[in-house]
């Protein structure tokens, strides 16, 4: 059980590697003082230009990826026991998707996770980033809104899981598609209000006037 809780941890400490705040050190700005103040890609993107904003995303994809794939099958003591491999990688992807959200390095102020958890998502299962990438281009190519897009994509990872029939990857889902809407739940107030950032260029359709 120390190993299992042991692994958690260290995939938690990997994702508080916040990709936007080392690109910053490099560069000498804290995304967290410009555009929406968040700490993740789509601000990194929106203040500091495409170059930045990959190498953000990359990084933080990539730490995802490693808490799912690397930390479980690091050789020390044995989990075999205590908990299914399978369940492990999931444990270990949501630990680093909270540690990039609530990074313990940089003040526990970090990102929304969506790039963390594809990340991990391309370990856990591959096949269910299909329905993802489909609706989150569907929804920001007909409206524009990022955070809408992310929110409702990690939701169509819900009904994708249960015609897997993987009850693990079922609770996986459905827990990291709601603590999604938790993390952008500053952008749904702001759609409701009517104030949500809009990437208007990438509309296909717009209301004419």
């Amino acid at each position: 059980m120390s190993t299992f809780i042991f692994k958690i941890v260290l995939a938690y400490l990997l994702g508080s590697v916040s990709g936007s705040l080392l690109m910053g050190k490099f560069k000498k700005v804290d995304i967290r003082r410009q555009g929406s103040g968040n700490a993740g890609s789509t601000n990194a993107f929106r203040t500091q230009g495409l170059m930045f904003g990959l190498a953000v995303i990359i990084i933080d994809i990539s730490k995802g990826f490693l808490a799912a794939w690397w930390i479980p099958s690091l050789g020390f003591g044995s989990t075999s026991n205590v908990v299914d491999p399978g369940v492990l990688m999931m444990v270990c992807g949501f630990a680093a998707v909270l540690g990039h959200c609530f990074p313990l390095w940089h003040g526990f102020r970090g990102g929304k996770g969506a790039a963390t958890a594809v990340g991990a998502m391309m370990v856990i299962e591959p096949w269910l980033l299909l329905p993802v990438a489909i609706t989150w281009l569907v929804i920001l190519l007909t409206t524009g809104y990022v955070g809408l897009a992310t929110v409702l994509s990690g939701f169509s990872l819900v009904p994708a899981a249960w015609y897997l029939g993987n009850n693990s990857l079922l609770a996986f889902s459905t827990v990291l598609a709601l603590f999604l809407l938790y993390t952008h739940r500053g952008n749904m107030r702001n759609l409701r209000d009517r104030t949500e950032h809009r990437f208007k260029h990438l509309r296909m359709f717009s209301r004419k006037h």
